[in-house]
């Protein structure tokens, strides 16, 4: 092993002061590591090793050991399959035909349909729908992939998941890294751009559905489910078009009107039966799932996007927060059940992080800004009981 990576020690000894070094066992994770002090940017350094251990067959880990650096040379480098691109394309799809029936049906009241004419004719009605949310969750999908793209991280084309029968007829959609990130700056970039890709292209879209949503309507006296659940954005966005904080119930009893309201959009009771609220275009309902899926994915454990942004801020610590989130879904769940499946998919996910080749890197000012403002956004759209 002395002989084999000997030659490895002048390269790490153009940017780091190497104090002593430490063979890896023969099935250990690294064959040889140096531990000293970086005397070159860390961003600099990394890449100057890597560029010089990739013709070697060795990939270069950096990591911290307390007031010291440790450079880890790893035998092999990252070799990525292509991409399928055929499975990409049939997925897309089959999710399009199945958003079409989901977007046709919403607010189809006439007989189900039998033959395949009238099944065509329901789903010609469901384009407005599939090109509003089909939309946001590709800008949410593509800004993941140039941001890796960018970033020289091989990645995955998007995987669109249909849903045949559903309300949105999706479970959205996917893309998949095929080698580590570099440093957390890189993590971050790739994990906040498909949150605010999609956030971006959301909001209009919400707006415009929201006026294309007509005046108020009353709410039918016996009406206790059928609303969708309220994030603070959702609710500002509403009464910006229509001047009221809505759902507005007949009454607020004995409550100030304020503490009703708060009640209802944390925690979807009583139901506002017998007052008034909007009946929600097509387009409307599809902004609305944007910001669904936005505060979904901003979740702050694990491998979602949220979850990435708290990582590269505080580090290996956001694992203590995951038992508090995971109880809290479990509470929410007992309002609407669907949280019970996030807090199961987090207990088994949140649990791990995407680590970064070079973890010595830290963020700088500005991607800080930017990590915490994507928690900010998380507040912002997370909508607490997402179906009333």
């Amino acid at each position: 092993m002395l002989a084999e990576t000997a030659h490895l020690r002048p390269i790490v000894a153009q940017v780091m002061t190497i104090e002593d070094t430490t063979y890896g066992p023969p099935d250990g994770g690294y064959a040889v590591r140096f531990r000293g002090q970086l005397f070159r940017d860390s961003l600099e350094a990394y890449a100057l090793v890597a560029e010089q251990f990739r013709p070697l067959g060795y990939t270069p880990l950096f990591r911290k050991d307390r007031d010291r650096h440790l450079v880890l040379a790893v035998a092999g480098v990252p070799n990525p399959p292509p991409n399928r691109v055929w499975v990409n394309v049939v997925m897309l799809a089959l999710t399009i035909v199945s958003m079409l029936v989901a977007g046709g049906a919403y607010g189809y009241t006439g007989p189900i349909p039998e033959t395949a004419g009238e099944w065509l004719q329901l789903m010609a009605g469901g384009w407005p729908f599939v090109v509003s949310l089909l939309g946001i969750l590709m800008a949410h999908e593509l800004g993941h992939y140039f941001a890796a793209r960018y970033h020289k991280v091989a990645v995955t084309l998007p995987y669109f998941i249909p849903f045949p029968l559903s309300l949105f007829g999706t479970m959205g959609a996917f893309i998949q890294l095929k080698t580590p990130p570099t440093n957390r700056r890189v993590l971050l970039d790739i994990g906040i751009a498909g949150p605010l890709a999609g956030f971006v292209v959301a909001v209009p879209v919400l707006l415009v559905g929201l006026v294309l949503s007509g005046p108020l309507q009353p709410i039918p006296p016996g009406q206790a489910s059928g609303f969708e659940g309220n994030s603070i954005l959702y609710v500002l966005m509403k009464y910006l078009v229509f001047g009221r904080w809505l759902p507005e119930p007949a009454t607020f009893g004995d409550l100030p009107g304020w503490l009703y309201m708060l009640r209802y959009y944390l925690l979807g009771f009583p139901s506002p039966a017998g007052g008034v609220d909007v009946y929600l275009h097509p387009v409307a309902w599809a902004g609305w799932a944007g910001l669904l899926v936005t505060g979904l994915n901003l979740i702050p454990a694990g491998q979602l996007d949220g979850g990435h942004a708290l990582y590269v801020l505080i580090g290996r610590r956001a694992r203590l927060l995951v038992p508090l989130i995971i109880a809290a879904l479990v509470g929410l769940g007992f309002f609407w059940n669907g949280w019970w499946l996030w807090a199961a998919l987090i207990y088994f996910l949140g649990r791990t992080h995407a680590e970064p080749l070079d973890q010595i890197t830290d963020l700088d000012p500005f991607r800080r800004l930017l990590a915490v403002g994507a928690l900010v956004l998380f507040v912002l759209v997370i909508t607490p009981i997402p179906f009333l």
